[in-house]
This record gives structure tokens, sequence and C-alpha cells, in this order.
């Protein structure tokens, strides 16, 4: 159970008493770290990226104004960053043309990924997820694992509500894709 809230910290902290960051630190150090790791896909990369990101979110506290919660504001913070190193070093990802895309239906695509419950069948996601483009991966993650909402992930991204469903839409049939590839191997 939380003693007190990310505002009551927020507000000691830009009263002066700057030890209450490390409770902020404690609550969000593994889901940033999470997020980041997911898009960078390199540990040490990740642990020094949430560094970067806990030395903004200090750096700017006094810029949040509370028109998000803090969880979001401080995930945009380290999407931003993730997605700007990923930009930094050029990889190649999966391609799947426009006209395949649009020739599955989104039930065959819900069933595909409603059978990812056992280990063997995680693995293979978490190897399809691998092949996206970061900023889908974080979308993605963003959105099913850590639970955001629509207008949360967008808020995040600097996307619009719409633009997400649409990303998250064809994402999913991405991953569908994939793991057909990958089971037909």
């Amino acid at each position: 159970m939380e003693l007190y809230t990310d505002t009551y910290y927020i507000q000691r902290i830009q009263a002066g008493d700057t030890a209450c960051f490390a409770c902020l630190l404690d609550k969000y150090s593994r889901p940033v770290h999470s997020l980041i790791l997911k898009v960078v896909r390199n540990r040490e990369d990740a642990e020094e990226l949430a560094q970067d990101v806990f030395m903004k979110v200090f750096k700017h506290l006094s810029s949040f104004k509370g028109e998000c919660s803090f969880s979001t504001w401080i995930y945009r913070i380290a999407y931003n960053t993730a997605i700007s190193e990923t930009r930094k070093k050029r990889h190649e990802f999966l391609a799947i043309e426009e006209s395949v895309i649009n020739n599955v239906s989104e039930q065959e695509v819900a069933e595909a990924l409603d059978r990812t419950d056992s280990s063997d069948q995680i693995q293979m996601l978490d190897a399809a997820l691998a092949q996206l483009p970061p900023d889908e991966r974080a979308i993605i993650l963003l959105f099913y694992m850590k639970e955001k909402t629509i207008d949360e992930v967008a808020t995040i991204t600097g996307l619009t509500a719409s633009n997400i469903k649409v990303k998250l839409h064809r994402i999913r049939k991405k991953l569908f894709f994939v793991l057909k590839g990958m089971e037909e191997q």
C-alpha cells in the first residue's frame, strides 16, 4: 500500500525536499526500465537510458503541471528517450505489405493472439515483438502490459488517440503474420 500519492512527493520535492525523489524512483524505476528495455532490447543501454530518464524527470519536475497522471508523464519521457536512442542506431525491422495486412480479419488475429498462454507461446510472442520497430513495440507494451488507456498512450507517444487505435490494429495484424510464420517453421 502506498503511503503518499505521487502529487504529495512532487510537491515536497518542489518545496526543496529532494530526498522525496527516492520515493518516486523506487516506485517507477522498474516500470520505466521495463519499457525502455522492450524498446531498445539491450540491458546495458536500458539501464543507462533509465538513469537519463530520471535525471530528466528530476531536472524538469517543475514543468509537470498535473494535466495527466505522473506515470503518463514519466512514461512519455521514457518513451521519447528510448525512441531517440533507437533512431541513432538504425536497425532493420519486419516489413509487411499493406495489402497482406488488410486481407486478414480481426477475428483471425484475435484467435491467434489468444492462444498465447503457454511459456513457449509467450517466448514466440516476445520473439515476434522483437521483429517490430521500437515505436510499435512500445505502443503494444504500454497498452497491453502497462495497461495504459488509448488516451494515455496517445499522450505518451504524442500521437492522436485515433492514430493509436489504428496502430494497435495494424501491429496486432503484423504480430499475427510473424507468429504464423514462426509456427510454420
